[in-house]
């Protein structure tokens, strides 16, 4: 794996890891009884960003290791899946 594909696949990883981060915690102003004027009920009260970029980093880091030793490693590979496709796959 070269670096510039390691650093896309850890900015891959990482944005899907935030996406799973982002709503543990969260509170809307409407659960917490404190609307204000003009902005939307679900928004969150602390919505604690700092944290949970935090959180998906060292959880990015995890699952980019486990991706790259998958793909180092080559535990994967096309021929795996060879009853998938319905015919032998040759290498």
């Amino acid at each position: 794996m070269s670096i510039t594909t390691g650093i896309v696949t850890f900015i891959i990883v990482w944005w899907t890891s935030l996406f799973m981060v982002l709503p543990f915690g969260i509170k809307g102003q409407w659960e917490n009884g404190t609307v204000k004027d003009g902005s939307e009920p679900g928004a969150p009260v602390k919505p604690q960003i700092l944290r949970k970029f935090m959180i998906t980093t060292g959880v990015a880091v995890i699952f980019w290791i486990v991706v790259y030793v998958v793909i180092t490693t080559h535990a994967l590979q096309l021929i795996s899946f060879d009853w998938l496709f319905g015919a032998p796959i040759k290498p």
